[in-house]
């Protein structure tokens, strides 16, 4: 069977299952996609993309469309959130592009959900396909899905978040982990922030028991996610419950005016618990394997769920290719020997860090303040994630030995 002929369906058209698509098909394979929703729209509101995940889209000629609708952010500014004061300012010479070899984006996901589904193409991505079950008869895969369809593939890919139907299938039962913290999301006009500082910064306010977050993106609007340590236990069986009006001040009503502000400039209507899923030792049964936060949901501390899944479809896609479909077996079992350890370590600094941020006043705090305001450190705490490129790990022979 040539490359062209393998025929791989990919669950989920989200960001990890997009980029996939976009990834296979540099190395000359064609993917069909199969989403449940009846129309393509992402959880959450905006998505911060660092450059090791920015670097792929450059590589593969797409940097103008990013251009168009993201907002390139520079400066990295942590603050007291009580009265405001800057703990670390991080900006400069170099530059971030010029430290870490690529951009960083912050976009709404919508935009960037339109970008990727625009150059897959709409004719490989079929709508209302919920999974319902998956049968791997030994040579293919049988997809059957919940309007009664079918599908059939030589391999099939779980793109499908951190609420993964084929990582149920995989296991049989349901892993995910309750972090205990939860958070309130929203995008805020620009002309709603006037007591906001350096608003083309991403920025995080942290104080003892919480933390917010937030960038701008590409309309000036900014996306936040204020985070909290509570409740414990998550009080019901969703991930998202209502939430009243005022609520998203409990804990915050006495922070920095500017804090105020964001958190209340827009309606408040749900509550995200923050939840992960613990390591696997194998992401692979027979001809299905996971992508993303199917593999290895994280909490969003380090800002790395997408990231992590644009890695993991860099390094699948030019594993597959490399291997073959005759050894396509030691194709996936070398895409989860490249990226369990990464993604395990961003998955343990990802929860720490709301530790981190979270710590009551005293002399940890301060420690932690001392840290945060030298480059040099942060250079250390967040260089190792920004800075690897997935494309180095697999050597390409289809393009003469070079890197992909």
């Amino acid at each position: 069977m040539s490359i062209g002929d393998w025929k791989i369906a990919i669950v989920g058209a989200g960001i990890g299952g997009l980029t996939l698509a976009l990834a296979l098909r540099q190395q000359g394979i064609a993917a069909e996609l199969y989403e449940q929703t009846a129309e393509l729209r992402e959880v959450g509101a905006a998505v911060a993309l660092s450059a090791n995940a920015t670097r792929f889209y450059d590589r593969i000629g797409m940097r103008e469309e990013f251009d168009k609708l993201c907002f390139p952010i520079s400066t990295l500014i942590y603050r007291d959130g009580r009265d405001g004061r800057v703990i670390g300012r991080h900006s400069g010479e170099p530059s971030y592009e010029e430290q870490f070899g690529a951009c960083y984006w912050g976009i709404h996901r919508a935009h960037l959900q339109a970008i990727l589904s625009k150059a897959v193409g709409m004719e490989h991505i079929h709508l209302n396909k919920r999974l319902a079950d998956l049968k791997d008869e030994g040579r293919e895969v049988i997809l059957s899905f919940e309007d009664g369809s079918t599908a059939k593939a030589d391999l099939v890919i779980g793109a499908d978040g951190a609420r993964s139907l084929v990582r149920r299938w995989m296991l049989g039962y349901d892993d995910s982990l309750y972090s205990g913290c939860s958070g309130f999301r929203g995008i805020v006009a620009p002309e709603l922030l006037s007591l906001l500082p350096d608003r083309d910064a991403i920025q995080f306010w942290v104080g003892p028991g919480g933390h917010l977050l937030h960038y701008p993106i590409g309309n000036g609007d900014h996306n936040f996610l204020l985070v909290e340590r509570h409740p414990s236990p998550w009080p019901v069986r969703d991930w998202v419950t209502s939430a009243e009006q005022g609520e998203q001040l409990r804990h915050f009503a006495n922070w920095h005016p500017a804090v105020v502000q964001m958190i209340t400039a827009v309606p408040t209507s749900q509550r995200w618990a923050l939840f992960h899923r613990p390591p696997l030792g194998s992401w692979t049964r027979g001809r299905v394997t996971l992508l993303g936060d199917a593999a290895h949901a994280l909490v969003p501390h380090h800002g790395q769920g997408a990231n992590q899944s644009i890695e993991d479809a860099v390094v699948l896609a030019a594993s597959l290719a490399q291997h073959g479909m005759g050894r396509f077996a030691e194709g996936l079992e070398h895409y989860e020997r490249l990226r369990r350890g990464r993604t395990r370590k961003v998955q343990f600094a990802s929860i720490s860090t709301a530790d981190v941020l979270h710590l009551p006043d005293g002399p940890a705090a301060e420690q932690r303040n001392a840290r945060l305001a030298k480059r040099k450190e942060i250079v250390h705490h967040l260089g190792w994630i920004h800075e690897f490129d997935p494309a180095t790990q697999v050597p390409s022979e289809r393009q003469g030995g070079t890197w992909l």
